[in-house]
């Protein structure tokens, strides 16, 4: 298959199963792959470090064995992995699953890669290394809640929609900011970016909250019980330095804590299970903002395969 050039968008439908942690995406994406001939693309921002298996629920080598997975075990913990490179990577394995003469099933729940796969990619301005350094030496001296509040003032419309824990876009735009003068929000309006996939279905599996918490807390019991502590140990034997970005997400950071005495066994598993719980709500109200996704109850599997069915069929027509 000839492509007009690498910059074009996919053309070719192109199914996304999107959700909460621990909704039940992981069966449903096998079940769909298996029926509509797909090669599943990660949509998840931690199944792509290496080694890091039980914390981020990577599909097993049962169900890897069942359908092909890509974008697992991308990327060591201690190396950078922007949205920028997902989207690079993700659109050379849609094109690559197509040219077999399959179809591309993105399943995970990280909002933002899906973003900049369907609305395209800000161009950043160059930041000179004097800026990063003294931003990153402040950071350490003064912490993220000084240099969020500075954001709140230099540029309020970032602030809003960056988390104040999520440290590499509050870096991000401060960078921004301090080497051109202009807020991160003005240079997005101005820019015209294009989008990398043109013809998506976006299925979104929904559960009730209280089923929904029950699932969470059976997932942070099955994950503790499948040594989640043990994989803790081992990247900190391996010399990761627990401050990495990728080893202070949910989970790791948990048994990190765990390890340094701060909390005993029952107090880490009681957080690991409220911080879960608080991190599917915000991914919903993430998702809860986009009115082009098709929401199903994961038990709802005819009407899904109707609703792909129905989707596939008008591709074709067009």
């Amino acid at each position: 298959m000839n492509w007009p050039t690498t910059d074009a968008p996919i053309s070719e439908p192109i199914l996304v199963l999107l959700g909460p942690t621990a909704v039940g995406k992981t069966a449903l994406s096998l079940a769909l792959a298996e029926r509509f001939s797909c090669e599943i693309v990660g949509l998840d921002s931690m199944q792509i470090y290496r080694h890091m298996d039980i914390g981020t629920a990577k599909a097993t080598a049962e169900e890897r064995a069942r359908v092909p997975h890509h974008l697992l075990d991308v990327v060591a913990p201690d190396e950078e992995y922007h949205v920028a490179r997902y989207v690079a990577d993700a659109t050379r394995a849609c094109r690559e699953i197509i040219v077999r003469g399959n179809r591309p099933l993105l399943v995970g729940g990280t909002g933002l890669y899906l973003k900049g796969l369907l609305e395209g990619l800000f161009e950043l301005p160059a930041v000179p290394e004097a800026v990063r350094g003294s931003l990153r030496k402040r950071l350490a001296e003064e912490g993220r809640a000084a240099l969020f509040a500075e954001l709140s003032q230099c540029d309020p419309e970032s602030a809003r929609r960056i988390h104040p824990n999520d440290t590499h876009r509050l870096l991000r735009a401060l960078e921004i900011f301090q080497a051109t003068g202009r807020p991160w929000s003005e240079h997005l309006r101005e820019q015209q970016v294009r989008p990398f996939l043109s013809k998506v279905l976006q299925l979104g599996l929904i559960s009730e909250r209280d089923a929904l918490y029950e699932r969470i807390n059976l997932r942070v019991d099955q994950m503790l019980g499948f040594g989640l502590l043990a994989e803790v140990e081992k990247l900190l034997a391996l010399g990761y330095d627990p401050s990495l970005k990728a080893m202070q997400s949910i989970g790791y950071r948990h048994m990190l804590q765990f390890l340094q005495g701060q909390w005993d066994w029952d107090e880490t598993r009681f957080l690991l299970a409220r911080d879960t719980r608080r991190y599917a709500k915000r991914q919903m109200t993430w998702f809860g903002n986009d009115s082009n996704i098709r929401w199903f109850a994961p038990s709802d599997t005819a009407a899904i395969f109707a609703c792909v069915e129905a989707f596939l069929a008008g591709a074709k027509r067009e």
